[in-house]
């Protein structure tokens, strides 16, 4: 029963760890181009993407530990990571040309 948890638990982690990473960078991408004055908004605005980054990482990270396998994990935010990436390719080559 202990190991089964200890593995459940990496799996849980590496997903986190991994494709929070990827989840992060899409919806601070998305935030960037969708948000306030758009992607070429003038001021701080590339040193907020950069912090907001690390806090939306950390969010997805610490929430990962919500699912109840390793491979549920992977699964929702494999498909989050497909959803998000694909909004934010949507995003960059076909609204703002």
């Amino acid at each position: 029963m202990a190991n089964e948890i200890c593995l459940d638990w990496w799996g849980k982690a590496s997903a986190g760890a991994i494709l929070g990473l990827g989840l992060a960078l899409s919806l601070v991408g998305l935030y960037a181009y969708l948000g306030p004055g758009g992607i070429d908004a003038p001021g701080g605005r590339y040193s907020l993407m950069r912090y907001l980054e690390v806090f939306v990482w950390v969010a997805v990270f610490g929430f990962c530990f919500l699912f109840r396998s390793g491979r549920a994990a992977w699964a929702w935010l494999g498909a989050a990571n497909l959803i998000a990436f694909t909004t934010l390719f949507a995003c960059r080559f076909y609204f703002f040309v």
